[in-house]
């Protein structure tokens, strides 16, 4: 049943949103009491506003999935001439003709893999049940099952069934880094919040799809289905439409440019065989259909979808699964790559980076989880627990502490919460064992407070208080600290407070350590007073050191880099500064209520100008994505939580992380890079521009050779003369010259300096003036050598056949030729270093040449295209008039294309 409005919702009464209101009026307004509700009233609203569940989108079947790849106008031509030559009879030039058209469609069906299921990736986040209280009891519950009103009770590893306002909160802390972006769990309380704060600050609500990483509540449901936060991310991102990438866009232009001369000229035909040289009805028909296939270059779109296939398994290679084959040519014209911060950016791991006592600021190498890394002090290495201070804060830290660090093959991760693992790593990398304390009492983290406390009898017997948490509220119950010797001294509340200062303008999480010895056996707050502060604390999400270098390669090549995080403005500032995030040291930063407050059209400007973008919603990053497009950017969008399906979706290319992002991410994506790492991405932007450079050197070879081909046609009928191919022959030359000669350029390497030119400009045109004059050029020359060979051997009264094989193969011997001309596109061809970079050229030509041998000598060959055996002396015409043309070009991109 789909869901509806529930009825009280502030939608319809004008109330404010639940996170603004107080819990005792919501549940007034929702007709709910914290006993919960009846299992009758539950029913009831139930059957009315439906279950809690997203709903299911329709899927394409298979043959509308394989049918959509006939539409194009091309196609629509040569399924028309299959059906006339049908008619005349002509059996063989229609099967010909059809399988070529499978054969495209079918590549096209099998690369492109399975539908986009995005939509069930988000179904899979939702939880599958619930402890709710109906009746005035506690039950197990089907999630779906969960109605507005419901009391829900939240413990730590649960999955937040539903939107629900917080009633009750024991050290509650939920993990929804899929939703916002933070990179630590957010500390949950009851009290309400403005009523325009962002997702990220609404701290007493849980959102469902959310985990809840520690403590525990009691909350109460506001929304379910669709109406959560997670269904309106569903529905928006079902509601975006993915863009065709310029290179589609390009193609469908030319594609319809190039139908109707084909045919504008196929009429002309017609008009002049038949008035001018009394040709009869059906030849007329049969050579409209041999200049049709000639012109259309059918092999085109097979090695444009084996090109991109080909560059899909070479990016395979370097940890980028491509989805869709149509990015991997869009990755060539990026120009804005809009960064997902955390897991993205940074390893989403928090580590211990700095540590500050009276006796300096000591730095820790190593990053996330991994207990490897050093101490140093002022450029010195240092052992740990030598150093008094450091070992007394390294005892709090790692004694105070209920995580575990764990190790799965060589990935080391943290059962507990992230920043107590970070401290618990400090620990490690140190060489502190702390199995041989013995907890006696203990004051768990509680969001009123900010701080742990335990008591612990030491190894030598002795008992101390370890205390840690927010340095304010440490500094208020500290009355001393430890100098350089481990000593106590008085404490100089202005020194910590700038060392706060100093390390939180760094983007850093800070916490504080402090101790206390002590006698007693039990512990309260009365007993955290006159404590020793022993340091400070510097926690950092870290940046990625390749994705640094990968940033710089990106402003090489002309691209930006923009951040766009659910984090807090300062810490992204940090970490883009950090980054090098701006080319020229400029950052400029916007936050989420800025976005909302500009219109489309400011918003705009702000994008432009802007390269970090902080505490955004979904709807925010998809804004951003559009205004960018606005703008006229090609726009990569990398991101690893839900939150970031719907830009993912709407960008040019989205790009998800395989290992830490969710399944409704990568299924939103078109690449999905397999080791989260951001370098992969300027890997697979210059294996974009190799392959889209490879796709112009294959447009630029066979756009000539149709062209000849369609002249030779064209000029037979205009000056009456036999037609010097057959249509079923013309199909012969397209194919093989196609799946040989043409597949060769996908190999080819880099051009070099790949990474050091500019972006392409989208909206440019993919045949620029440079492109239309070699094909002409290159068409008349292969076109008339072609004729030339036909006319000289009617003239030496060879048979019809012969001389139609001796066309055959001059246009196929000068395609050869003009293969090594193509294979560079304003370089020379010739040089050694060059002419053999690419062996499967030679392996081509190699194959090519075993090909025509069978069409012209296999007694089966010579019956179906009507071919006759040739003297060996008659190849070497042909040979010659091929390496003349290449020698021609090759002057010709000498004199004007450099």
């Amino acid at each position: 049943m789909p869901n509806k409005t529930p009825s009280g919702s502030p939608e319809q009464s004008g109330r404010p949103p639940a996170h603004a209101e107080d819990a005792k009026e919501l549940l007034a307004h929702q007709h709910s009491t914290i006993e919960g509700l009846s299992t009758a009233e539950a029913a009831k609203r139930l059957s009315e506003h439906g279950t809690n569940a997203l709903p299911e989108p329709p899927q394409p079947g298979i043959l509308q999935r394989f049918f959509k790849h006939f539409h194009d106008t091309l196609i629509y031509i040569l399924l028309a001439a299959a059906g006339i030559t049908a008619l005349l009879g002509h059996w063989l030039d229609t099967w010909v003709i059809l399988a070529v058209v499978l054969f495209n469609a079918s590549i096209g069906f099998v690369q492109e893999g399975k539908a986009e299921k995005a939509l069930a990736g988000i179904r899979n986040m939702l939880s599958l049940h619930a402890t709710v209280k109906r009746d005035g009891s506690w039950q197990q519950l089907a999630a779906e099952q969960l109605v507005v009103g419901d009391i829900v009770r939240l413990r730590s590893g649960d999955k937040v069934p539903a939107d629900m306002r917080l009633l009750e909160t024991n050290n509650l802390r939920i993990e929804e880094s899929a939703l916002t972006g933070e990179s630590v769990p957010t500390e949950k309380n009851t009290q309400a919040v403005a009523a325009d704060a962002g997702v990220g600050d609404r701290f007493c609500m849980a959102f469902s799809g959310t985990l809840v990483a520690a403590g525990r509540g009691t909350a109460v449901v506001t929304a379910t289905g669709a109406h959560t936060e997670i269904g309106q991310i569903n529905a928006m991102l079902s509601s975006v439409q993915a863009i065709a990438t310029p290179l589609t866009r390009q193609m469908a232009q030319f594609s319809k440019w190039l139908s109707v001369v084909i045919v504008a000229l196929a009429l002309l035909m017609l008009l002049i065989g038949y008035l001018l040289h009394d040709f009869a009805i059906g030849e007329l028909f049969l050579a409209a259909i041999g200049f049709a296939v000639a012109a259309i270059p059918e092999g085109l779109p097979a090695i444009l979808t084996i090109t991109l296939a080909l560059g899909v398994q070479q990016m395979a290679r370097r940890n980028a699964i491509t989805r869709r084959l149509n990015a991997v040519e869009t990755l060539g014209s990026i120009t804005v790559i809009c960064s997902d911060k955390t897991g993205t950016l940074t390893r989403n791991e928090m580590t211990a980076s700095q540590v500050i006592t009276t006796a300096g600021n000591y730095q820790i190498s190593g990053l996330g989880y991994q207990p490897e890394g050093d101490f140093e002090l002022e450029g010195e290495h240092l052992t740990a627990l030598k150093q008094p201070t450091l070992a007394a804060l390294i005892e709090v830290v790692a004694v105070a502490n209920d995580s575990q660090l764990t190790q799965q093959n060589e990935n080391w991760g943290v059962q507990g919460e992230p920043t107590e693992g970070a401290l618990l790593c400090l620990a490690e990398k140190a060489g502190f064992e702390r199995e041989r304390y013995q907890r006696l009492a203990v004051i768990p983290f509680e969001s009123e407070n900010k701080f742990m406390a335990s008591l612990e009898q030491r190894p030598d017997g002795s008992r101390q208080i370890l205390l840690k948490g927010a340095p304010d509220r440490l500094l208020e119950r500290c009355t001393s600290q430890l100098d350089a010797n481990g000593d106590a001294e008085a404490l100089d509340s202005d020194f910590w407070q700038q060392q706060l200062d100093a390390l939180s303008s760094q983007g850093l999480r800070v916490l504080a350590a402090a101790n206390k010895s002590t006698e007693h056996s039990e512990l309260g707050l009365d007993e955290l007073s006159e404590m020793t502060l022993i340091g400070l604390i510097g926690i950092i999400d870290p940046p990625r050191p390749e994705a640094i270098e990968a940033i710089a390669q990106c402003h090489q090549a002309g691209i930006r880099v923009k951040m766009i995080t659910g984090d807090h403005a300062g810490t992204a500032e940090a970490i883009g500064k950090a980054m090098q995030l701006s080319a020229d040291g400029a950052l400029c930063v916007v936050t989420g209520a800025e976005i909302e407050a500009a219109s489309d059209e400011e918003l705009q400007a702000i994008a432009g100008r802007s390269n970090i973008f902080a505490r955004t919603s979904p709807e925010h990053k998809l804004r951003l994505v559009k205004a960018l497009q606005a703008n006229g950017e090609v726009v990569a969008m990398t991101g690893d939580g839900v939150n970031d399906a719907p830009a993912l979706k709407r960008a040019d290319v989205g790009i998800a992380m395989g290992i830490k992002g969710t399944e409704a991410t990568k299924e939103a994506a078109d690449i999905v890079l397999a080791d989260d790492n951001f370098s992969t991405i300027a890997q697979a932007i210059a294996e974009g521009r190799t392959i889209y450079d490879n796709l112009r050197k294959a447009i630029l070879f066979i756009l000539p050779t149709n062209g000849a081909q369609g002249l030779v046609m064209l000029a037979a009928v205009l000056f009456g003369l036999t037609l010097p191919l057959t249509p079923v022959q013309i199909l012969w030359v397209n194919m093989v010259v196609a799946v040989t000669l043409a597949l060769a350029l996908a190999f080819e390497p880099a051009e070099p300096g790949v990474m050091k030119r500019p972006p392409r400009d989208p909206r440019a045109a993919i045949l620029s003036a440079m492109f239309l004059w070699r094909i002409s050029l290159v068409s008349l020359m292969i076109g008339g050598v072609s004729i030339l060979m036909f006319l000289s051997a009617m003239a030496a009264e060879v048979d019809l056949s012969t001389a139609r094989t001796l066309a055959v193969n001059t246009l196929v011997m000068a395609q050869a030729f003009y293969l090594i001309n193509s294979r560079y596109l304003a370089e020379c061809s010739l040089r050694f270093g060059l002419l053999f970079a690419n062996k499967v050229a030679w392996l081509a030509m190699g194959v090519l040449l075993l090909l025509q041998l069978a069409f012209v000598y296999l007694p089966f060959m010579q019956q179906l295209f009507g071919t006759s055996a040739l003297p060996l002396a008659y190849w070497l015409l042909p040979i010659g008039l091929g390496l003349a043309i290449m020698l021609l070009i090759e002057l010709e991109k000498k004199w004007l294309w450099r």
